[in-house]
């Protein structure tokens, strides 16, 4: 494809840079008539969610089917090896260095002289466990359609953030209403039903309460709501819909305010899994980006 090229010509050195050339790509892709490329974007968003935007975003484009991805020597660690000839996924690895205190600053605190600092970004390579092979890496089984502990989960997190939650069937037909420090739910839904609601209600109270978007609208909040209860959704395993094509025609072809609307469903959608984890994390399964950084050998390999 063209637009493949026209990326390919110039790698991203910046996050930003990497924003851009992903959100441009996908306008092309949408324009095109490729519908599914939204929906592979968001769903990349409820697998890699402990990922930045810019690396999601990068994820989804070079590979839309990754499930879990790892760097070479995390998945050797894990008792898996990749596949010879298996092509890396490149994203974007921080590269963090440590400046020394100044001699005043050390003097007042002689417990920390020196300080870790962010000096920039390097290319690094990761890959989905379907290009390794080795031992069978524990998963937590979740039944297509139930949301568990998610509701429960999601209500204590609401109440941390003095959110009232109420059940009332006033609300018909509506499923769920947002009121800014209050949500209401009919009830009588199903459980998948009920999270997915809640969710969304949960993505209102947390994108649009304090606004300082550059433009929205009801049709782009509600939108955006949804999207968030999408990614929610396929993370914990519920069987969902595919995301609308229409949600480009909302932006206009305009890159930086659909750019601005995926990095907030993506990192509202973070805060969500996060609060539905539960407390023993399965770090192994998903690296965080300080954890992605390979030995520079990796690179060259990939």
């Amino acid at each position: 494809m063209s637009s493949a090229a026209t990326f390919d010509s110039k790698k991203p050195t910046t996050k930003q840079e990497l924003i851009i050339a992903n959100i441009k790509l996908l306008i092309e892709q949408l324009e095109a008539g490729h519908s599914d490329a939204l929906t592979n974007y968001l769903t990349a968003m409820s697998r890699f969610h402990n990922y930045s935007f810019g690396n999601v975003l990068e994820i989804a484009r070079q590979m839309p089917t990754a499930t879990r991805v790892a760097g070479f020597w995390t998945w050797k660690n894990l008792g898996r090896s990749v596949n010879s000839g298996a092509k890396g996924i490149r994203i974007l690895a921080p590269i963090v260095g440590v400046r020394r205190k100044k001699d005043e600053e050390a003097a007042r605190d002689i417990t920390t002289q020196n300080t870790r600092t962010l000096l920039g970004f390097r290319n690094a390579y990761v890959f989905d466990i379907s290009q390794t092979n080795g031992v069978d890496l524990p998963t937590i089984e979740r039944t297509s359609g139930d949301p568990g502990e998610g509701i429960e989960r999601l209500s204590a997190f609401l109440n941390t953030q003095d959110i009232q939650l109420v059940y009332n069937p006033k609300i018909a037909p509506a499923l769920g209403m947002s009121y800014g420090g209050r949500i209401a739910i009919l009830p009588g839904q199903s459980k998948a039903e009920e999270f997915s609601t809640l969710v969304h209600e949960t993505a209102h109270e947390m994108l649009h309460k304090a606004e300082r978007r550059t433009a929205t609208n009801k049709t782009v909040k509600e939108t955006e709501a949804e999207a968030v209860a999408f990614v929610v959704g396929k993370a914990v395993g519920l069987v969902t819909g595919n995301a609308s094509a229409d949600y480009i025609q909302l932006y206009h072809g305009n890159a930086s305010l659909l750019a601005e609307s995926l990095e907030v469903i993506q990192q509202t959608a973070s805060v969500i899994l996060a609060a539905l984890e539960p407390p023993v994390e399965d770090e192994a399964a998903q690296p965080t980006e300080a954890e992605q950084t390979e030995p520079a050998e990796l690179a060259e390999a990939a």
